[in-house]
């Protein structure tokens, strides 16, 4: 009980924000981090090109895997291969299968599917 009772002083003794503590807390919430860096820019792309109409929006491509493939993506990201762009979507069928799917950005054409 007594150990409790330190544990809870010590915990209420701390400061409130963790900007108190950087080297404890290196990303701050509300602050940009590395981790997932251009992340925020690889968005603004993608939609830029769906809005002129040089990508596939990802809604229909996932609407389109799903019809496939019961189930549900769990990454998505954007990728280059050569010349194309492409979406690098990591789904998990119904059946407890893992299934990475490629496909054409511009199309909504399945380029590969590892793991079907």
């Amino acid at each position: 009980m007594r150990r409790l009772a330190v544990i809870i002083a010590l915990l209420t003794a701390l400061p409130a924000s963790a900007s108190a503590f950087p080297s404890l807390f290196p990303v701050q919430l509300g602050q940009p981090s590395s981790l997932g860096a251009g992340y925020r820019a690889q968005q603004d792309e993608a939609r830029d090109a769906v809005r002129r109409g040089r990508q596939v929006p990802l809604g229909r491509v996932l609407d389109q895997l799903r019809r496939r493939t019961p189930g549900r993506h769990l990454d998505v990201g954007q990728e280059l291969q050569g010349d194309r762009v492409v979406y690098r979507v990591r789904w998990a069928a119904s059946d407890g299968r893992r299934i990475d799917y490629i496909v054409d950005a511009q199309t909504g054409a399945v380029i590969r599917a590892d793991g079907e």
